[in-house]
């Protein structure tokens, strides 16, 4: 293994975005270390499949160990994995909170401990959180206040990163898509799905990947949150 290639960590990477972020990084020819609970392994000697439950303290360092023992080093960690429950607030049940707290708030605290343990080592290093851009428009059609309780910690975590580290090469940015066209959602929701979107179409997964893409390569931008929802967040 080259001893100066990238080396990109993406959790929730099984299918969806995550899986497309995971191709997108090995067209940028970084290796990629690979997580979701259930994922396949992969032809690519080029990815590190470590499969688990990030919200386990354990399978997160797990993931960063075995990357590290790999390809000897971590530059970026994209904390894509997320539960998305929308239910009115008195119809959240404790199993539901628990599942949102574990892989929304606390896989993305674990993993992202190990990773930028490594990152300051060589004082470099970039970590994209995948958020949601209910967090600045909330929508009476889509009660979620689970997610904005979870991934709007994870917003402001960004920003509060961003300053702590701002000083040691290593930057935190978010990215807080609308609604994507992602398995998870039947082909016969779509026309509704796309008319909650001022631009009246739902995001490609190319779109997310295409704002992650770009700040990566975005050395001067740090505690951002890049909106990339068809303009939802800018008004309806």
């Amino acid at each position: 293994m080259a001893a100066n290639q990238k080396v990109a960590v993406i959790t929730g990477a099984s299918q969806g975005m995550g899986a497309e972020l995971v191709k997108a990084y090995r067209n940028l020819n970084y290796f990629v270390v690979a997580n979701s609970r259930s994922i396949g392994a992969s032809s690519d000697d080029g990815v590190l499949v470590v499969p688990g439950d990030i919200g386990d303290r354990s399978v997160a360092e797990r993931v960063i160990a075995q990357g590290v023992a790999r390809f000897g080093r971590i530059d970026t960690l994209i904390n894509n994995a997320g539960i998305f429950i929308a239910k009115p607030f008195t119809q959240y049940t404790v199993e539901d909170f628990s599942a949102l707290i574990s892989t929304n708030l606390a896989g993305f605290f674990h993993v992202s401990q190990f990773a930028i343990a490594e990152m300051e080592k060589k004082n470099y290093g970039h970590v994209v959180n995948i958020t949601t851009s209910l967090l600045k428009h909330a929508n009476s059609n889509v009660p979620s206040v689970l997610a904005s309780l979870t991934k709007g910690g994870v917003d402001a975590a960004t920003r509060s990163l961003a300053i702590e580290y701002a000083k040691r090469g290593i930057r935190f940015n978010a990215v807080a898509p609308g609604i994507i066209k992602t398995p998870m959602h039947p082909a016969q929701t779509h026309a509704a799905l796309a008319g909650l979107h001022p631009v009246n179409r739902m995001g490609e997964m190319s779109d997310i990947v295409d704002a992650v893409l770009f700040l990566e390569k975005a050395g001067f931008v740090t505690g951002e949150t890049l909106h990339v929802d068809g303009g939802q967040s800018a008004g309806h």
